[in-house]
Parts: structure tokens; sequence; C-alpha cells
């Protein structure tokens, strides 16, 4: 099965208590992408500047990403520079931004790709979010991610993509943000009562809340040891989230159950190394090793 998804392609810079790195890949997308190739075929959709490296349209492609809807535009790529404080690992500090080629960037996709079953629609300008679904037929399984900034900024185009989907991923912030409710479970509530029958709240090293009219459910995080690098870590969670269901093809309670703790897991791996080190490589073999002792952490 397919899975198309739209959002970021990024150059980082990124310091934490571990180091400092500079002008890694990075972007909404490509995180999503790496732990979502594991279950599916993934198609993105996504523009750079003529400043981006060869060297990463070569690893995408050598991952099996297809890059048929990646445009390289004149101008900068996307550029976001952050930091963590040892303090406070689930807080970004951005340091800087600069937008580049995403300035006016509209998405467009082949004929083929319109027809896929299965879209995700990482962080990226809600309005950009609206102009991939005006595209594309009627999905199966359509996702969606946002962040504060849209949330601020751009509520209303937010509200009307809400409508559209099946499944809205966020974190706690975020939802609190959206929804005006401090308790995750009313947020939750709330968050369906927008229009998405999927609600997804994740809580960082807290674990992940999971609601819908029929039933609801919360696992723990996985426990690492050593957080490294928490940048994509919700990205590529909902890359494995998306990229489950996209395979099982089903949204029944065993299967959604089993999405998150697939999500859980090849997040973990993430924050384990700067920006894609860990889940670059990284194989379903592993990922299932890594969720069976989830499992395993989290049983009678």
């Amino acid at each position: 099965m397919s899975l198309l998804v739209l959002g970021t392609v990024a150059l980082d810079d990124i310091k934490t208590p571990s180091g400092m790195k500079r002008n890694m890949l990075g972007g909404s997308a490509t995180h999503f992408s790496m732990s979502a190739r594991l279950f599916a075929k993934v198609h993105l959709v996504a523009v750079i500047g003529k400043d981006f490296p060869r060297k990463e349209l070569q690893f995408l492609r050598r991952k099996g990403i297809d890059l048929t809807s990646v445009v390289q535009a004149p101008g900068e790529t996307f550029r976001w520079q952050g930091e963590y404080k040892k303090e406070d690992f689930n807080t970004a500090l951005t340091l800087g931004t600069k937008l580049g080629v995403l300035e006016g960037y509209l998405p467009e996709v082949s004929a083929e790709q319109r027809g896929i079953p299965n879209v995700f629609l990482a962080n990226i300008d809600p309005d950009v979010q609206m102009r991939l679904l005006d595209l594309i037929g009627k999905p199966r399984l359509i996702g969606l991610d946002s962040m504060n900034l849209w949330i601020r900024i751009k509520r209303e185009p937010l509200m009307k993509l809400m409508k559209r989907v099946d499944l809205f991923v966020a974190n706690d912030g975020e939802a609190r943000a959206l929804t005006g409710e401090q308790n995750l479970i009313k947020a939750a509530k709330k968050l369906r009562r927008f229009g998405p029958g999927l609600i997804v709240i994740k809580k960082g090293e807290h674990g992940v809340l999971f609601y819908s009219d029929k039933f609801a459910f919360s696992f723990p995080a996985y426990p690492v040891e050593a957080v490294v690098d928490p940048t994509g870590a919700g990205d590529t969670f909902a890359g494995g989230l998306m990229g489950y269901l996209t395979k099982a093809q089903k949204l029944d309670l065993a299967s959604l159950k089993r999405a998150v703790l697939y999500a859980t897991a090849t997040a973990s791996f993430n924050v384990e190394n700067f920006g894609m080190a860990a889940t670059a490589p990284l194989t379903l073999p592993a990922v299932n090793k890594r969720m069976r002792e989830l499992v395993e952490f989290i049983s009678c």
C-alpha cells in the first residue's frame, strides 16, 4: 500500500546538551518518511531550494522514498536553528528560521498520486495543506498534524481542515492551545467535535492518549535512558502510526493499538541520536523487537 505525505524538508542546526550539529537533514515530512517507509511505500510532497545537497536526495531515494512531487525551486531550502536545554527536552527554543522556498509554495502531485488512498498532512502552513486536499481524490484515510504557530495565527484555516480529516495528531500543548482545555480527556473530546474521528495526543516522555467515539486508551512512552535530540520525534511517531495503519488497512481497536505502539517504538529510536542518525538505518525487525519490549513493559 502507498502513503502520500506533505510537509517540510529542511536543513537544521541543532544544539542539545549532547553537542551541536549543523546542516542536518530535517523537516516534518522527512522525519515522518523515515519511520513510515518501514510499513508502506512513501510518496513525498515538498519543496527544496537550489542549495539542497544532492547527497541528501540520493539518501532519500536509497530509503525507497518516491520524490516525484519534490520540487526544487530557486532560492534557499527551509532552515531551522534550535536548541534544547537540559532541564526541558520537551521544548525546543527556536534560535532562527529561514522560510526560503516555503514562501509562496503550492504543492503539486502527479495524476497517479492523486489516487493514493492514505494521505498525511505533516506540519506546514494550513493553507498549503488545504491546497493538497483540493488536488487529491477521496482517500481512505487522511491524517493531520499542526503546531502552536498555526493554531495562533491561522486558526480559521486549521479548523476548516479539521472537518476534512479522519485522524488528528497533536502534542499535549497543541491540544490545550486549540481547545482551551487543560484536562487532556476533555481536550480530546473537544478535538473530536471539531471533526476528526480519531484523536491522538502525544505527551512526550509521559506517553500517548488515543480517543474516538467507540473507545479510548493510553500507553506510556518507551523508557529511553539517554535522550540526545528530540527533534522530529513527533513526526517520526506520526510516520509509524500512519505507516502501520496503511499496511493494516483496518481501523479496528486492535489495529489502532498496534499502530500507536509502533509509533511509540519508532519515536523512541529518533531521540537517541541527532537528526536521523538513529532512524535512517532502522529496520522493521529492530522496531518489532522494541515494540515487544514495550508491550512486556506495560503488561501485567
